[in-house]
């Protein structure tokens, strides 16, 4: 153990703060340990903080030390991550606080998942995190990149890892958007032992990019002795990397899909961001059409307006049209607007059944194509239509037996 600060303090703690605690720890010379706890909800968890407090402190062996936590309903994971990370202020270790790891966080999550949203939440304030997979989104993106200070990365990262083993996050894909480069190593050492469903990569412009991040990702398997790969969705932020989109897309097997964030891209190219995206129009088609060559999931940037719930779905309705398959939001009442618009309309699914079994029919009598209307339908547009009906399906619009029900 070796001493290189006399204080440490973490956390978050205030009139406004919820779920959350400040850990001010001191190492000592003499006097045991201390511990001051300053709780509303005191006489009930008191104790239990306490001892988590006392574990704390005989994990690291420290036989010394002043400790106050102020606690705004902070769950005990969170306490854990705060007490870790202002005692490793203080003293070099590589001994951790982990919390409890639940079952279902073992669990990989499958390659085609739908991915309509991703739910962003930042990586420092664990209120948000709680619960927060109640909201259904298909992915929770725990974000240690902008969302978190320089100051306060640290830190966050015992939060995030943390949670990544002890919050439920109801089904949702598990997610952590990284920082760049050697910021964004550090960040793997913590949520790659975690069993995180997917890292994304912000900025990406070059392969090497992509190709470091993987590096470190096996790097800290093989020390860790963790199976199973891992699942990337880089981030296209600038000019350059627009026109990179494809080599980016196919610079790994583990990309299942590949976004573009379009903040940062307007503020590239000198101009502003609107709803109509006009600007931003060939951007967004070289993504939509290198994922779709690379057999990966196109996703479209995050919709800023959280208050406008009609801009928003005109805007998803416009990018489901160019050809993405899914876009951030950053406020859980965007969620349902962005599945019910990415989803397949009633007239989507008709049109595809009466597609499907006309071609069904035909092919019954020998045909290989098949006139429905005015046009002549034949495998191709039957395939696409088949999966219109299978995502309907797997979101439970229409049942798996439909062709016994719909007729001809």
């Amino acid at each position: 153990m070796q001493r290189e600060n006399s204080k440490g303090i973490v956390g978050n703690y205030g009139f406004k703060i919820k779920g959350d605690c400040q850990i001010e720890f001191e190492l000592t010379t003499e006097g045991g340990i201390e511990i001051e706890i300053f709780s509303k909800v005191k006489t009930f968890y008191g104790n239990s903080i306490r001892q988590l407090c006392i574990t704390a402190m005989k994990t690291f062996s420290i036989q010394n030390a002043c400790v106050t936590v102020r606690d705004n309903g902070a769950l005990s994971y969170v306490i854990a991550a705060r007490l870790e990370a202002a005692i490793k202020q203080v003293i070099s270790s590589d001994n951790e606080i982990l919390s409890e790891f639940l079952n279902v966080n073992h669990l990989a999550s499958a390659r085609d998942r739908n991915r309509f949203s991703r739910l962003y939440l930042p990586g420092n304030t664990p209120y948000m995190m709680i619960n927060a997979g109640l909201f259904q989104a298909n992915g929770i993106i725990l974000d240690l990149e902008d969302a978190v200070s320089f100051d306060k990365k640290e830190e966050a990262r015992y939060l995030v890892r943390n949670a990544l083993r002890s919050q439920n996050f109801y089904g949702a894909e598990r997610m952590v958007r990284i920082n760049q480069g050697k910021e964004g190593w550090r960040d793997l050492e913590f949520v790659i032992p975690q069993k995180v469903n997917l890292i994304l990569i912000p900025k990406c412009e070059d392969v090497e990019d992509i190709i470091q991040v993987e590096r470190v990702i096996e790097e800290i398997k093989k020390d860790k002795n963790i199976k199973g790969n891992f699942h990337l969705m880089p981030i296209i932020e600038s000019a350059l990397g627009v026109e990179n989109a494809f080599l980016l897309a196919t610079a790994s097997e583990n990309i299942v899909a590949m976004a573009i964030g379009l903040e940062d891209y307007t503020a590239d190219i000198g101009v502003e961001r609107t709803n109509e995206g006009t600007e931003s129009l060939y951007a967004r088609m070289r993504i939509v059409n290198a994922c779709h060559a690379a057999k990966i999931q196109p996703i479209d940037s995050v919709f800023s307006d959280v208050g406008d719930m009609q801009a928003l779905a005109v805007n998803v309705q416009r990018s489901k049209s160019l050809g993405f398959q899914g876009m951030g939001c950053i406020h859980p009442r965007q969620i349902k607007v962005i599945h019910d618009n990415f989803s397949p309309s009633e007239l989507e699914i008709a049109k595809a059944k009466k597609i499907v079994n006309a071609f069904l029919n035909a092919e019954k009598q020998g045909f290989a194509v098949v006139s429905v209307g005015t046009k002549m339908i034949d495998p191709p547009v039957v395939k696409r239509q088949l999966k219109v009906l299978e995502l309907a399906i797997e979101l439970g619009l229409i049942e798996k037996n439909w062709k016994d029900t719909y007729g001809n």
